[in-house]
């Protein structure tokens, strides 16, 4: 016997061997021993330790035996053919050329591997199962391609042709239960379970190996969510956040339409409170953000994050609002996506309005991230923006115009303006906006209404810059002195349609508005000429309201 081999497989087991026997076959254990030092050798045994044997110890005795006969001694099965092709692999038994008689470990594995796709299904789970133990020699010995392929053939067998070898209580029978998808669906689907057990790791490997050799992202995306509901509940925070970092993964490579909008909000919500890798979230934000178009006002009222006195995380839905206009280029070419979108920012405005812990900024940029085209009426908006002042009485006429820069006045309503015109808290800069707005629209209504229509009866009444209100008179216009700032209103006699008579009831009371404001302004201005102490005038400035400034 030549020299004595003290073989330590991972502390499991201390084998005895031949270093004789097992150098030919292995380049690992001739490569150990001839590099010990001599000093560190004795002459008749030498310990060497084996660290991650691929199957334990329990592999390496089939190795051991696998080489004392020449391999005659070994039965390589379904059960051990992944573990054997990975400890081939460790103990660097190269394949030996085609030509050469002596045997060889890794021709006899790969041998059974090729028939994999025909193994029954138990034995190409249990193959999944070892290649995740394995990994990743797994990986680099070819084994994992290899069970990817099995997996794909079998889970084309639908109907009643599924493996027979699942267990009596079949995933199928009782996934098809729980979500109440159709006959057609479960015969798809019926692998799902088998499956779920795996770890997050092996799920998104295994998932990406199937979509890169064609399987149906739809089926891909079910999986992903039935493994994510099947193991989230109960898990710990650091097994959760593994979980979603590699659903994300998956999803991330899937068709847009595979993945429902509801299903990404879901893994947000879950995701929130866990502190997932900043490129995870990123991903998940930026999914969502092409599909927002598909979210409800549900969806985007996301608690603040912690730390924080906002009622709702406004930052996050700013992310979305920035990831759809990217990725729809504005939506220039799919505007109803893009009044979808506006009207639900519309309803959120509303929402958040009321949090008094919303600053000004973060306001003007919700209302002002969409482009014009997305709102065909601003009601909605002005609406929220009514609220928004309610609730942050102390805001200045300058920041509240800053808000106002979001609403367009044009698309108003005859009722809104007219409620914004006797709206106090509105800056009376806005109001006259709104009033001249209106004007505009009002003037292009007559424009095309046809030519004026003499009023026989009675008499054409003078522009001399004062109001008139006679009942038969619609055309109301408004117009500017340099000198002053007087609003003017003029009539005269036509014959239109209901909305221009509702048109100049509102511009009467924007007029009479002005007007007393105008009033107030002068008399203040005279007081002030009247005191006899003087005051500084910047003082005197900051008094005085900002219109007559």
């Amino acid at each position: 016997m030549g020299c004595v081999l003290e073989v330590d497989v991972d502390g499991e087991g201390v084998f005895f061997v031949d270093k004789d026997v097992l150098a030919p076959f292995s380049g690992k254990i001739k490569n150990l021993v001839d590099e010990r030092p001599a000093s560190a050798r004795r002459p008749h045994r030498r310990v060497v330790a084996l660290h991650g044997f691929p199957g334990g110890a329990e592999a390496f005795e089939l190795v051991a035996r696998f080489c004392y006969t020449g391999g005659s001694g070994l039965v390589v099965t379904a059960a051990n053919a992944c573990t054997l092709r990975c400890a081939a692999q460790f103990m660097d038994m190269s394949d030996t050329p085609a030509s050469s008689t002596k045997p060889s470990l890794v021709k006899m594995t790969e041998k059974v591997l090729e028939e994999m796709p025909h193994w029954p299904w138990q034995s190409v789970v249990d193959a999944v199962k070892e290649c995740q133990r394995l990994f990743p020699l797994s990986e680099s010995s070819g084994v994992f391609d290899r069970v990817v392929g099995a997996l794909l053939s079998q889970m084309a067998v639908t109907g009643d042709a599924t493996p027979t070898s699942s267990s009596p209580e079949s995933s199928a029978f009782r996934f098809s239960c729980d979500t109440k998808c159709s006959s057609l669906s479960m015969r798809r689907t019926w692998w799902f379970e088998d499956l779920v057990v795996l770890s997050p790791r092996m799920v998104e490997r295994v998932a990406k190996a199937l979509l890169a050799r064609g399987a149906d992202h739809g089926i891909v995306a079910r999986f992903i969510f039935y493994y994510l509901k099947c193991r989230i509940a109960g898990a710990n925070a650091e097994d959760k956040k593994a979980m979603l970092e590699a659903a994300i993964a998956v999803i991330a490579d899937l068709d847009g339409a595979s993945v429902s909008c509801k299903g990404l909000f879901g893994i947000l919500r879950i995701a929130s409170p866990l502190k997932l890798a900043g490129d995870c979230q990123d991903t998940l934000v930026d999914m969502i953000g092409r599909k927002l178009d598909h979210a409800t006002l549900d969806n985007l009222l996301v608690p603040g994050t912690s730390g924080t006195s906002s009622l709702y995380d406004v930052s996050l839905v700013l992310r979305f609002l920035e990831a759809f206009m990217r990725h729809s280029g504005g939506a220039r070419d799919e505007p109803p996506r893009l009044k979808k979108v506006g009207a639900l920012m519309d309803m959120y405005l509303a929402e958040v309005a009321p949090d008094s812990s919303l600053q000004p900024a973060r306001f003007v940029e919700l209302a002002t991230a969409l482009p014009a085209a997305a709102r065909d009426c601003h009601d909605a908006l002005y609406r929220a923006i009514d609220v928004y002042f309610q609730v942050h009485g102390r805001l200045t006429d300058d920041e509240k115009m800053k808000i106002c820069k979001g609403i367009n006045y044009e698309k108003l309503s005859p009722e809104c303006c007219k409620h914004l015109a006797t709206n106090a808290g509105f800056p009376t800069r806005a109001a006259v906006q709104a009033l001249a707005s209106q004007h505009t629209e009002l003037k292009g209504i007559i424009r095309h209404s046809g030519p004026l229509k003499p009023a026989p009866s009675s008499p054409q009444p003078p522009a001399t810059g004062k109001y008139h209100r006679p009942d038969s008179y619609s055309d109301v216009g408004v117009d500017g002195d340099d000198n002053n700032g007087q609003v003017v209103l003029y009539a005269s006699r036509l014959d239109l349609s209901l909305e221009n008579q509702n048109l100049k009831s509102l511009l009467d009371g924007m007029h009479w508005r002005v007007m007393e404001l105008e009033k107030v302004c002068s008399r203040m201005k005279t007081e002030m000429t009247k005191m006899k102490a003087p005051r500084r005038r910047g003082a005197a400035a900051r008094s005085l309201p900002r219109m007559c400034s």
